[in-house]
């Protein structure tokens, strides 16, 4: 399972460093601007990694360099075929979340045929995999990115561009779902692979009586 993904915040005190990508605490320094005869305040500040030891530059509140995206990494096992979009959602989401959440919609489209639907309707789609059996969390994880991705590419009663925080969560909802209906249907299908062949056999042939 993924763990939690904090991103970079002003003035905060431990978050994933957008240097190393790792967890870690982080001390904060205003820069000075040395004019000849005397130090002057500057408005830019540095915070310094625990674990990597590197800066990041921060420019009246928002992180300037690296020029790396507050929004939360793609999972290890989102498919290839859909990393185009998150990766661009990324990139874009601090200028245009409207755009950002447009191009989730697209991945989460992509993903359902990896979840085993059409891919054709997202909600056609989400009714086919709920009545699957998915828990409801999944089904809600479902939901809001189908809300949200429809709403980015046909505005209605959600304003994405008031609400930038919805594109944020729509990144955590991509990654929670595939964590879900892929990682660990994986993880435990590898399980079972390395049981003995007989006890494979046996559960093979108590299903295959019913």
């Amino acid at each position: 399972m993924k763990s939690q993904y904090y991103p970079p915040v002003y003035h905060g005190k431990n978050y994933h460093c957008p240097r190393c990508q790792v967890y870690s605490s982080q001390s904060w320094t205003t820069l000075m601007l040395d004019l000849g005869n005397y130090y002057q305040q500057s408005e830019f500040e540095a915070s310094s990694c625990a674990h990597c030891g590197l800066q990041s530059f921060w420019y009246q509140e928002r992180l300037i360099d690296p020029n790396s995206s507050l929004a939360e990494p793609m999972h290890h096992d989102l498919p290839e075929d859909c990393q185009a979009e998150y990766e661009e959602a990324r990139d874009i989401v601090g200028r245009s979340p409207r755009g950002a959440a447009a191009l989730l919609r697209l991945c989460l489209q992509k993903l359902m045929v990896h979840f085993g639907a059409v891919g054709k309707n997202i909600n056609d789609d989400i009714k086919f995999i709920v009545a699957k059996g998915v828990s409801t969390e999944v089904q809600r994880a479902l939901d809001i990115c189908r809300v949200a991705g429809n709403n980015a590419a046909h505005p209605g009663e959600l304003n994405i561009e008031d609400t930038p925080e919805i594109a944020h969560m729509m990144f955590k909802m991509i990654n929670f779902l595939v964590a879900e209906l892929i990682t660990r249907p994986n993880e435990i299908n590898a399980m079972f692979d390395q049981l003995p062949q007989g006890a494979r056999d046996a559960i093979e042939k108590r299903d295959a009586a019913k």
